[in-house]
């Protein structure tokens, strides 16, 4: 599984077509992580004051629609996180049939991500 942080808001809207992000135009492809450790990393430097909730889909590879590639973070991998981790890149739309699950992400006291619940 690979795993994509995501609003609720974003999530729930056109929920009858693919999911395309804004990082999708900007970017070219969808950020994803490869684990919950590097998803709570990756929250913890960039989502902390994203509007809550703030989930995360759990993603089949195999079944996605649009081509993955594991890439390095350019220019480094935020704190938290190994040099040399690989991310994969999702380069088109989500197709909702290849999200497994969803998650919620935890949060503690100061605002930290701590991990991942149902939702």
């Amino acid at each position: 599984m690979i795993h994509h942080v995501v609003t609720l808001s974003d999530w729930n809207t056109l929920p009858n077509h693919a999911y395309a992000p804004a990082s999708l135009a900007e970017d070219g492809f969808v950020h994803c992580s490869p684990d919950e450790a590097t998803t709570l990393a990756i929250v913890n430097a960039f989502y902390r004051s994203a509007p809550r909730p703030l989930l995360v889909l759990l993603l089949d590879e195999g079944r996605l629609a649009s081509r993955v590639e594991w890439e390095e973070a350019v220019p480094a991998p935020p704190t938290g996180v190994a040099e040399g981790t690989l991310f994969p890149h999702v380069f088109g739309p989500i197709n909702r049939d290849a999200v497994e699950r969803i998650l919620e992400i935890q949060w503690d006291g100061k605002g930290r991500a701590t991990g991942l619940k149902e939702g």
